[in-house]
């Protein structure tokens, strides 16, 4: 069996949960079950803290798993990203009291906390910086008030954490984040592998489509059809209604409404958008 992390908590848990299960795979109803065996689809399922799955993974006690990609980097593990998976973005950046414009070159010399070390650490080695690193757990925001940083360098979602605690983010971001597919380096031999991903890229493609149906008279069916002509071409039936057609179209979801409105004004009636778990084109 295909085995498989998956977060137990935090804010990438309940996302990846929902993509497995929209991917056709099952996925715990208890928040307190450590492994799920979905022998139909002949995977296992651990429930495991985002920031120890690189490592599992890594040295290969897991066969692959679901993590951001900023605790990827700062594991240091051997393992690898294979894909990007659309959800659980974030910026990890520096970050100083209001004021004054803050440039990256001020960090040298000075005291930065992070709960990240090995990712800025490579980071800092990368650019020629030297710096102290203070590790924390948690609640980097408030090492500087308390004296124990200068800097502080934190994942970053809205801000309004930082901001609360009289800080502002300067320099361009160290990571651009998301969650991440990870694997070994050898992954790409993993038997179950291959479905797994097809599985999950379908559900990357369906968040950009909608399904899209409606009626239209025989002789408006040119120009509808030529607003939204789909992927391979519409489906199209007849109706009951002598001289009308039902037709059906893979529509992109970016302007979507926009659509509606131009098959309205050529002729469309009943026009319908339905959500889409996945697709495969």
């Amino acid at each position: 069996m295909l085995k498989i992390a998956v977060p137990n908590k935090g804010s990438l848990a309940e996302a990846a949960s929902t993509m497995l299960r929209a991917a056709g795979y099952r996925q715990r109803t208890d928040s307190k079950d450590l492994i799920l065996v979905d022998s139909a689809h002949d995977v296992e399922f651990y429930y495991l803290r985002p920031r120890d799955i690189a490592v599992y993974v890594g040295e290969g006690h897991l066969d692959v798993g679901i993590t951001g990609r900023d605790m990827l980097l700062d594991s240091g593990a051997r393992a690898t990203e294979l894909l990007a998976l659309g959800f659980g973005g974030s910026r990890f950046r520096f970050a100083a009291p209001a004021g004054p414009t803050h440039s990256v070159e001020e960090v040298a010399g000075r005291r930065i906390a992070t709960s990240y070390p090995g990712l800025l650490g490579r980071w800092l080695a990368e650019h020629g910086i030297e710096a102290t690193l203070v590790k924390l757990d948690g609640a980097v925001e408030s090492a500087i008030r308390l004296g124990v940083a200068d800097v502080v360098a934190d994942v970053v979602d809205t801000g309004t954490t930082l901001q609360r605690a009289g800080l502002e983010v300067f320099g361009d971001p160290i990571c651009v984040s998301e969650a991440v597919l990870i694997g070994r380096e050898t992954a790409g031999d993993l038997p179950g592998l291959a479905p797994l991903r097809t599985r999950l890229e379908s559900v990357l493609v369906a968040q950009n489509y909608l399904m899209m149906d409606y009626n239209v008279a025989q002789e408006n069916l040119a120009a509808t059809t030529g607003l939204a002509s789909g992927v391979n071409g519409p489906t199209v039936s007849r109706l009951a209604e002598p001289g009308w057609l039902a037709v059906r179209v893979l529509v992109p979801r970016s302007g979507a409404h926009l659509l509606m409105d131009q098959l309205f004004e050529a002729g469309a009636r009943g026009i319908i958008l339905t959500e889409l778990s996945a697709v495969r084109l």
